[in-house]
């Protein structure tokens, strides 16, 4: 319609009644927003990470003891490099005590130097938890790897849980840490079953949609991602797609079930499909500031 009206005006055509004046410039007007929104969300908002701070409190947790851990996700590295040079300085600013990445490491091949550059810097800030999102073992299915010993982590020092839990300590607390592959839910009741009651629990998941099972099993902390926040959102509605089982219940953020917390992180990179942008869901690191909490509390 706006087209429409720009090829009469270079005919020297004049519109006949205000009306008509008045729609024409709304017309330009909303083509002038929605071209000012496709640049953004290409050009700034992939570049433009945010910092979120969670902070949480658990009775597992001595008192005046405090547990840093900071969380990325959906890393989706490829031939161009985007926030990957600039993630380690603004992860070490925060002075994590332990790292977690929720998966969905590269969109192909080229992307695997990258996200090994990457990777092998976080190991030296804190130790470095991750798992595999549906991305990772697909590539890993068709360039025949195991689970455990992904291309892409290879010589990270990322301690990478395909089924696994790990009991360590770090900031003076005891934290049990538990993950598994996409593909590898059915390893998940078994394994959160092992969770130490006394210790402060945590799972990586890459999808949102075991939540379920962490209820029961009564994790105190689930990290997830995958949504990608959306990816592409709307003001007032937030994700337009999820892939989550749960559609828009579990978009982004964070959330309590039952005596556990979910988070969904929107993660750093794009999905290999289009649209290969970002709008209103920047790429998120997020910070949890766990303390400790009386009894009574």
């Amino acid at each position: 319609m706006a087209g429409w009206f720009a090829f009469r005006r270079l005919r020297k055509w004049k519109p006949g009644s205000r009306w008509v004046a008045r729609l024409e410039f709304v017309l330009y007007l909303l083509v002038s927003i929605g071209t000012l929104c496709i640049i953004y969300a290409h050009t700034i908002e992939p570049y433009w990470p945010e910092v979120t701070h969670v902070s949480l409190r658990s009775p597992k947790l001595n008192p005046g003891s405090r547990l840093r851990i900071v969380q990325i996700s959906d890393l989706h590295c490829d031939g161009k490099v985007r926030l990957e040079k600039r993630l380690p300085e603004i992860i070490r600013a925060e002075h994590p005590d332990l790292i977690m990445f929720t998966g969905d490491t590269v969109n192909g091949v080229e992307g695997v130097p990258v996200a090994r550059e990457l990777l092998a810097q976080l190991p030296k800030i804190a130790p470095t938890y991750a798992v595999l999102g549906n991305w990772d073992v697909g590539f890993v299915r068709k360039w025949r790897q195991p689970l455990e010993q992904p291309s892409f982590f290879e010589g990270t020092g990322i301690h990478n849980l395909a089924g696994q839990a790990e009991s360590v300590e770090t900031a003076g607390i005891r934290i049990w840490i538990a993950g598994a592959a996409t593909s590898q839910e059915r390893l998940l009741p078994a394994l959160l079953a092992t969770a130490p009651p006394d210790q402060f629990s945590v799972l990586l998941f890459h999808f949102p949609d075991e939540v379920e099972v962490v209820q029961q099993k009564k994790i105190d902390l689930y990290l997830a991602g995958h949504t990608h926040g959306g990816q592409i959102a709307l003001p007032f509605y937030g994700a337009l797609v999820t892939f989550s089982k749960f559609d828009k219940k579990y978009e982004r953020g964070l959330h309590a079930i039952g005596g556990s917390w979910l988070y969904v992180n929107r993660g750093i990179g794009l999905e290999g499909f289009p649209p290969r942008a970002r709008f209103l869901s920047r790429p998120e690191i997020t910070v949890f500031d766990i303390s400790a909490q009386s009894q009574q509390q």
